[in-house]
């Protein structure tokens, strides 16, 4: 006699919750989206140089630009839209400077009278693979306490200063979050933190209380991805547990059970390029690292261009990984 075969449940796709901004995040989240994940970004809403700056002020809404970056980079649309997105005007009276992505967002937001809807229909609109959240429900200032005492105040300022940073603190300090980016930190399976500016885009998104708390609280397998070279201004002179010390300095736990770091070469005359900006490699040393509790992932996660790049698909490979055994021990 056959017997019919039970249909088998679906397999729920791990759900991973990336934190960030810039261009790093933007990077690893297209080689994420082709993994078998359901991806939600929580992207920090604390920039206010350039295009976003001037739209912040002029239409008092959410900085756009990196959000606009990461729906791009989830978005499932032809290349050429993705282009038309960040196209940046080079001419025009009050034109010039600004990205069409931005501009989308700021008239999304206008129609709709809120900038996280904007942000919901423009991510319809396109396709977006996953959900892409503000990191609160407004735009936030950007302080940092300097070594030396002094208080410089705004994203774009505080490379600029030049000093060592102490700390970084957000304008409200008890800013909102959304409460889906809340239930999303929840809910998680894995979260990541980076790769990105640590004191100006991933720092952020944990000084908003409830997002910070969340993270803290969740049983979800943590990562921390690190930047390849230290940032002038930010990180000079970072090790690899520079950058966690930094992190619970400010959230006052150790949270990460893997790292994430590139143990590739790096050619002389790229490091020679980044050496007249005042940027070197982020050093790992081990023995720093032993007093972290994190387990270190080093391989070749570096492509080399104009600019050194994380590898998008190698990077997205290691992490989909560590995340099925996580899920694969929890039973």
């Amino acid at each position: 006699m056959n017997m019919k075969q039970q249909p088998q449940r679906p397999v729920r796709r791990p759900r991973i919750v990336v934190m960030g901004g810039g261009t790093g995040l933007s990077v690893m989240l297209r080689g994420l989206k082709e993994q078998p994940l359901d991806i939600t970004a929580i992207v920090t809403v604390a920039d206010d140089g350039g295009s976003s700056g001037i739209l912040r002020n002029e239409m008092q809404m959410p900085p756009p630009g990196d959000i606009r970056n990461v729906l791009t980079a989830l978005a499932d649309v032809e290349p050429v839209l993705s282009e038309m997105l960040n196209y940046r005007f080079k001419a025009g009276n009050g034109l010039a400077g600004h990205s069409l992505g931005n501009l989308i967002l700021a008239a999304m937001t206008d129609i709709s009278g809120d900038f996280v809807t904007a942000v919901r229909e423009l991510g319809r609109v396109f396709a977006v693979r996953g959900r892409v959240y503000p990191a609160a429900k407004e735009g936030v200032i950007l302080h940092a306490e300097m070594e030396d005492g002094t208080i410089v105040t705004g994203e774009s300022n505080i490379p600029e200063y030049g000093g060592k940073i102490k700390r970084v603190f957000l304008e409200p300090v008890e800013v909102e979050a959304l409460p889906e980016a809340i239930l999303a930190i929840q809910r998680a399976d894995a979260i990541l933190l980076g790769p990105g500016s640590l004191y100006t885009s991933l720092l952020p998104n944990l000084m908003v209380p409830q997002l910070s708390e969340a993270f803290v609280a969740s049983s979800a397998v943590k990562m921390f991805i690190c930047n390849v070279m230290t940032q002038p201004g930010e990180t000079d002179g970072f090790s690899v547990a520079d950058h966690l010390q930094a992190v619970h300095d400010h959230v006052g736990s150790h949270l990460f059970d893997y790292v994430l770091v590139n143990s590739g070469h790096i050619p002389d005359e790229v490091q020679k390029r980044y050496a007249e900006e005042g940027a070197t490699p982020v050093r790992l040393d081990l023995e720093e690292m032993a007093g972290t509790n994190c387990t270190v992932i080093a391989d070749t996660f570096v492509k080399y261009g104009t600019y050194l790049r994380h590898d998008a698909e190698q990077l997205s490979e290691h992490i989909n990984r560590l995340v099925e055994d996580w899920m694969m021990r929890k039973g």
